[in-house]
């Protein structure tokens, strides 16, 4: 008789514990860009070497968090940490960006938002060009959303900075413009999502002279739902071209903020409408079992 009792308290606990699990959804956030999205805070040259390191440090504001979550190299959901892009912008050295500070900042400011997925696509050095449709880095985040998307994620934003590259020359300066809209464009037909937000990072330094050129490119898209945080004033690494880990920090924050403006209030509600394909990673799971496990035997 004890035993049944026991058997039968663990079942009502475990459907209980699965069902509180099941109704959190994953808001799926786009990470795209070049170095500074991809993020390049701490990461200094070794005097003793000239390779560029990592410092290691990652800020209060960066740290890992239960509800954040990142999708892999190899397309796994695991627990976000910094340095969000190690996989993904692989040949480079990289260090701290604003996708944590974005993530544990929007939680910290609306506790019902959720769990967080971050997408991180940002390879560093990048142009414009190459996140055309039919490029390798255009089809591969496209790849990587889609996955997030079928694993039980819904697009809730992408988060983009990207244009240094492009200030290098007249003529892509002029034309990037053109060639962003036709990205953003392309992204939301690709993805199925017309209306996605898109929050543009406007430059802070650049690897030529245009920076004016392209800032007025960006500040002046005219597309629906694109909306720029100013990243001017922020400070920057020695090299005069990435944003400090503090910088980071910082402009996670900023673009939360714009985020947590621009969204309907039903667009961060905590629970699953009743048709919405719940995201409970594996091993959250398992560790919730024996969490009930653990709680019935000592009861």
């Amino acid at each position: 008789m004890l035993s049944f009792l026991v058997l039968a308290l663990l079942a009502h606990a475990l459907h209980v514990q699965c069902q509180n699990l099941l109704h959190h959804k994953l808001n799926v956030v786009i990470l795209a860009g070049q170095s500074n999205m991809a993020g390049r805070g701490g990461v200094v040259n070794d005097s003793s070497t000239g390779i560029p390191t990592w410092d290691g440090v990652v800020p209060p504001q960066c740290q890992p968090n239960p509800s954040i979550f990142r999708l892999s190299a190899d397309l796994a959901w695991v627990r976000a940490r910094e340095p969000i892009h190690a996989d993904i912008d692989a040949r480079k050295t990289d260090g701290v960006g604003p996708g944590m500070s974005f993530a544990n900042a929007v939680l910290t400011k609306d506790p019902s938002f959720g769990t967080v997925g971050l997408v991180p696509c940002a390879v560093g050095g990048t142009s414009i060009n190459e996140w055309q449709k039919g490029e390798f880095l255009y089809e591969q985040l496209v790849k990587r959303a889609q996955m997030a998307q079928q694993s039980g994620g819904v697009y809730r934003a992408m988060l983009w900075y990207q244009g240094e590259a492009d200030t290098v020359n007249p003529e892509d300066a002029e034309l990037y413009q053109g060639r962003l809209k036709t990205f953003f464009n392309d992204l939301r037909s690709d993805l199925h999502a017309p209306m996605l937000p898109i929050f543009q990072v406007v430059l802070a330094s650049g690897e030529g002279p245009y920076i004016e050129e392209v800032r007025e490119a960006q500040l002046n898209t005219g597309l629906q739902n694109v909306k720029c945080v100013d990243a001017k004033a922020l400070p920057l690494e020695p090299d005069r071209l990435h944003l400090t880990t503090q910088a980071q920090v910082r402009l996670g924050e900023m673009l939360a903020d714009a985020y947590l403006r621009f969204m309907p209030r039903s667009l961060t509600s905590n629970h699953a409408p009743a048709n919405y394909p719940s995201f409970v990673p594996r091993f959250l799971i398992i560790a919730q079992l024996f969490r009930c496990l653990w709680m019935i035997l000592t009861f």
